[in-house]
């Protein structure tokens, strides 16, 4: 059992004017061991190496919450499971410290060093602090600065993951960094717009499933507008007809599904062939289809060969 009497309060915790605590790691170790919650813990510069603050009483982690690591020395520090959230890890040392599971939403995470530590199964939130303090700046200087301080965070999150072979977690945050870089771009500008097309067609060459979904959709729309237009099959039109009965009009639509599939993927058999506008379309369809079917195969690509 922990001695209460032991515990130093949690006002001088979160007193940042307070003098240097002799034997911090171990004390901050028994506040811990208390369960309850350490919030707005003043921790600035606080050499912390290797302490441990795994909580092997439940099956959650002890909640070091709103707390001020600026700077803070925590190599090698044992954190499976902690609750760091709202906390300002800012230049903070985490170098191969253990943060599997961690929860670090909500987190300053700019210039922090996680060189060598473990970062799977980590709660980062679904946009960083610098991200959200961007969307509601006001003036343009200061939203490009925050943007460009979370593309960095971004940037060194994925390096991270890189070097530890997870390689999904760092296709996330590539994605994201490229993200942040685009809304630094003027709104309305042209490489803005491309950027944005790249990120809705294949989420930056990180989600393949983009370029099916998108592929279905174009075959699709081009066959509701071949079912409309018009195609000849045999001598013969195909196209909607009000005066036919339902599944007439439903084979004829599967026709033109079907002359639109072969269209986009440029096989061309031949045996359907589109008459007056649907020639333009066609047209159409075969550039976008073989523009998409090149993505894909990058995207593919990408994916499988990290």
């Amino acid at each position: 059992m922990t001695n209460v009497h032991n515990i130093i309060p949690d006002n001088v915790w979160q007193d940042g004017t307070r003098p240097r605590i002799v034997g911090i790691k171990a004390q901050l170790e028994l506040r811990a061991e208390t369960q309850a919650p350490m919030v707005n813990f003043s921790l600035s510069k606080c050499d912390l190496h290797g302490i441990n603050l795994v909580n092997k009483l439940t099956r959650t982690g002890y909640k070091l919450t709103d707390c001020d690591l600026y700077h803070a020395n925590l190599e090698k520090a044992h954190l499976f499971k902690i609750d760091l959230s709202g906390s300002s890890l800012m230049k903070a040392n985490l170098t191969k410290a253990n943060l599997n599971y961690a929860n670090l939403e909500g987190c300053n995470l700019l210039g922090v060093n996680l060189k060598g530590a473990k970062i799977e199964h980590v709660n980062w939130g679904k946009k960083l602090t610098q991200e959200k303090q961007a969307e509601k700046a006001r003036s343009i200087e200061n939203r490009i600065d925050l943007y460009q301080q979370a593309e960095e965070i971004y940037r060194h999150l994925r390096q991270i993951a890189e070097y530890q072979g997870l390689f999904e977690l760092a296709g996330h945050f590539f994605q994201k960094e490229m993200i942040m870089r685009r809304k630094q771009l003027p709104k309305w500008s042209f490489k803005r717009i491309i950027s944005r097309l790249v990120d809705i067609f294949c989420g930056y060459g990180e989600r393949p499933l983009r370029v099916i979904l998108f592929s279905v959709s174009l075959i699709t729309f081009f066959a509701t507008l071949y079912f409309f237009s018009g195609l000849s099959f045999s001598g013969e039109s195909l196209a909607f007809n009000a005066q036919v009965s339902l599944w007439e009009n439903i084979k004829v639509f599967f026709g033109a599904l079907y002359f639109s599939v072969v269209t986009f993927t440029t096989l061309g058999y031949g045996d359907v062939a589109p008459i007056g506008i649907a020639r333009a379309l066609a047209a159409l369809e075969a550039f976008l289809g073989s523009f998409t079917l090149a993505l894909f195969v990058v995207v593919f690509v990408k994916k499988m060969t990290r």
